[in-house]
């Protein structure tokens, strides 16, 4: 809201009193909530007549503890805007880059001295390919569209502060399944950073009753948890009982590692839709629900490196939360059952997982609570203790969501594609995380992650060298065992495409949905067995031949060497490509 002054106070501050203030009435840049607010869903940015054309800034600025928040801005003032379209729908976004002053940590700066603008750099941003603490660009998680300048391409796309506002155009593929995807930056190096002070937004395919009708008619909310620096990193633990407070220990990179306990000092704060929950008291935010309502939340963890355990709670008691969607695409995407749910008490989420769930909201005057629970994240990953998130208030005047999903919807078409769990894999291949001390003579120095192909030699990421670790022919779908050799968990994810979960640590599966980040447990450091998935790669969408990423999607990882390149080349119109031939309706009804 605009403040008239008074003409009298207005002429008290001519003079040098002016400038004063003006100063101090500047306001905050990415500015937040306080503590224990209401949580208030993100402005919704929609398609009309089937295009959406908006203009994002990311700023960043200092708050006052001294970290560097980051957002994305758009021209109405609204802050991380939930894009939302529908299948088809053409995206034309402006990005304009304003960073400025020191944007980076300590540690990127050390992993990544050496790539440093010039005078002599191209002026192209899609030639450009230069990984700063200033530079930006943006990825759409989980979308199925070409790896190509202007639409979804991070190995040379950087912008600068001084370019004029950047053009993303992206059709969205007319079968992209309805779900909650999302945006962020993905400059190596310097993702971290930038995702960690909060730039990071949803972007929502809309349609999800026509996949699953269960959801018809219901009113829908987006909730994005995202983790940040410690808003008070000396204060002791809030004691609730007559234990000590665990030893704290830190990783090479400054991290608190994993106490095992369950509890201490976590990682990372968080906070829901910007609202911080803080440590140590973490005051919950606020969720106002009607009494007893069912609601679709679509909830997404951009948080750069900490793992979510998602529960509801009534009285203390856990709650059972129907699950539709899982990474975007509804979990009856393999079309057996039209209204599928799996309803599960809790829901493990790692950085950059998202979810769509059916809740019901509890009886009025009844205690609730959304909380995260504690992740065994291994002797050598963060601390990512129980905590609340936010207090869920039942109130009859609770106002209701803008988005009602629509009650007689029709249909999604059926598609002519197999379904991937029925379709051969042309091959297998075995990839692999490992860590090691950056100086092998000292064990504390920073940490070098690698992801690597069984049979090639391990090495960090350079994003100057930008031949694949991997090639497939488009049409192809190929079976990825990856293997966990660390003490730590990581989550794998990939670029442009889904895949499918087939074994746990080599045991079958039966979880038919298709995902694009999948947790990898951590080795004990004793078993021969290497804690593993097995998943079922898709290649056969055209829309993706090109040049893309996998990588661990914590995001300190990544920016730390483990993330590797793989080219998906057209193949020959003359060959055959059985692997998109659909399969008789008998093998998946």
């Amino acid at each position: 809201m605009r403040v008239r002054l008074p003409i009298g106070l207005i002429l008290l501050c001519l003079g040098s009193a002016t400038s004063a203030f003006t100063q101090s009435a500047k306001p905050e840049i990415c500015s937040r909530p306080a503590i224990g607010s209401v949580v208030a869903e993100p402005e919704d940015l929609r398609s009309q007549a089937g295009v959406l054309e908006a203009d994002l800034t990311l700023r960043n600025g200092p708050a006052a503890n001294g970290q560097t928040r980051y957002c994305y801005v758009a021209a109405d003032g609204s802050v991380s805007p939930t894009l939302r379209l529908q299948p088809g729908d053409l995206l034309i976004l402006h990005l304009k880059n304003e960073l400025a002053g020191p944007a980076t940590s300590p540690t990127a700066m050390r992993h990544h001295a050496s790539t440093t603008a010039t005078a002599d750099s191209p002026t192209d941003p899609c030639l450009r390919g230069e990984m700063t603490a200033f530079a930006t660009n943006l990825h759409f998680h989980g979308l199925a569209i070409p790896p190509v300048c202007h639409q979804d391409e991070v190995l040379k796309t950087t912008i600068n502060p001084s370019d004029a506002p950047f053009e993303y155009r992206i059709r969205i593929p007319a079968e992209q399944p309805p779900g909650l995807y999302w945006y962020h930056p993905h400059i190596h190096g310097f993702t971290n950073p930038q995702v960690l002070g909060g730039a990071s937004g949803a972007l929502l395919i809309e349609g999800i009753e026509r996949a699953n009708p269960e959801v018809a008619g219901l009113p829908e909310r987006v909730f994005v948890i995202r983790d940040q620096d410690l808003l008070n990193p000396d204060a002791q633990p809030v004691q609730t009982d007559s234990m000590p407070p665990p030893l704290l220990l830190r990783d090479a990179e400054g991290d608190i590692l994993n106490t095992g306990t369950g509890g201490g000092k976590p990682a990372k704060d968080l906070s829901i839709n910007f609202v911080p929950v803080p440590y140590p008291r973490y005051l919950p935010a606020g969720i106002k629900i009607r009494p007893e309502e069912k609601q679709l939340w679509c909830v997404l963890n951009a948080s750069a490196i900490t793992y979510l355990d998602l529960q509801m709670l009534v009285e203390n008691k856990p709650q059972m939360l129907g699950v539709v969607s899982v990474d975007g695409v509804p979990i009856n995407a393999n079309q057996t059952a039209q209204k599928k749910i799996t309803w599960q008490s809790h829901i493990l989420l790692p950085p950059a997982s998202r979810v769509g769930i059916i809740v019901k909201g509890p009886a009025a005057g009844t205690a609730a609570s959304l909380i995260t629970r504690t992740v065994d994240t291994g002797p050598a990953g963060e601390n990512d203790p129980t905590r609340p998130l936010a207090a869920i208030a039942a109130e009859p005047n609770a106002p209701e969501p803008s988005v009602q999903l629509a009650t007689n919807p029709t249909p999604l078409p059926r598609s002519n594609n197999a379904w991937l769990g029925a379709v051969k894999p042309a091959r297998t291949r075995t990839l692999y995380f490992s860590e090691h001390p950056h100086d092998p003579q000292n064990p504390n120095s920073r940490t070098d992650f690698y992801i690597t192909v069984e049979g090639q030699e391990p090495k960090l990421f350079d994003p100057q060298d930008t031949a694949p670790n991997i090639v497939v022919p488009e049409g192809d779908v190929e079976d990825w065992i990856i293997e966990n050799r660390t003490r730590e968990l990581h989550a794998f994810h990939i670029h442009q495409i889904h895949f499918m979960l087939e074994e746990w640590n080599g045991v079958p599966i039966d979880e038919p949905f298709l995902r694009d980040t999948i947790n990898v447990a951590y080795w004990d450091g004793t078993s021969p067995q290497l804690p593993s998935v097995k998943l079922r790669m898709d290649f056969r969408d055209p829309h993706i031949v090109g040049t893309f990423l996998y990588h661990c999607h914590l995001l300190e990882h990544e920016d730390g060497g483990m993330m590797g390149v793989i080219q998906v080349v057209p193949r020959p119109a003359a060959e055959s490509t059985p692997s998109t031939q659909p399969t008789p309706p008998a093998t998946h009804r």
